[in-house]
């Protein structure tokens, strides 16, 4: 299968008429990868690593489109790295999915859904591709959320700050083996 093939294959047909995400009916919708980045604070919360866009300098989390010969995780990780500088290791399976529209140099706008895939940091680099085009900064779950634009994302932040303390905690109590 040729690049474009498989690429095409990414988009999904959506013919529903979605609350809040703007989708009109039959409209195709893009498949994006973001990961969330996060680690565990020393009180016990959850925290997140957002980017700022290129662009309009919003809080966003590291995403971008698929990859030929990577998974959906390991996407991710490497837009992680690209976007942000962080290493990480990246959850098989997505968290949950957001929609937002992608605004095109040539003024029209593409809708995305963009599946959300944890990221355990293990390290924070000093030097990555795009250092000089935007910022990162840690935030409490709950600060992160409110920092995004988009309300799925928010939603989904708060989320899986839930799954991944709960994750935490059963790998704690479960007993040595």
């Amino acid at each position: 299968m040729t690049d474009r093939a498989a690429c095409e294959r990414k988009i999904v047909l959506e013919t529903a008429n979605s609350e809040g995400s703007g989708r009109l009916s039959g409209e195709p919708v893009r498949l994006q990868y973001a990961a969330l980045p996060y680690r565990l604070s020393d009180a016990g919360c959850l925290d997140i690593i957002l980017v700022t866009s290129r662009d309009t300098g919003r809080w966003v989390l590291p995403k971008g489109w698929p990859m030929r010969g990577k998974t959906g995780a390991e996407a991710a990780a490497r837009e992680a790295y690209e976007e942000a500088g962080i290493i990480g290791y990246p959850a098989a399976t997505p968290v949950g999915a957001y929609h937002y529209r992608k605004r095109r140099s040539h003024g029209a706008s593409v809708l995305c859904r963009v599946e959300v895939f944890p990221l355990d940091v293990l390290d924070e680099l000093d030097r990555w591709p795009e250092k000089r085009q935007r910022r990162r900064s840690w935030f409490a779950a709950k600060d992160a959320s409110g920092l995004v634009d988009e309300a799925e994302l928010k939603a989904l932040i708060l989320t899986a700050q839930d799954v991944i303390l709960r994750a935490f905690d059963k790998e704690v109590a479960a007993p040595a083996g």
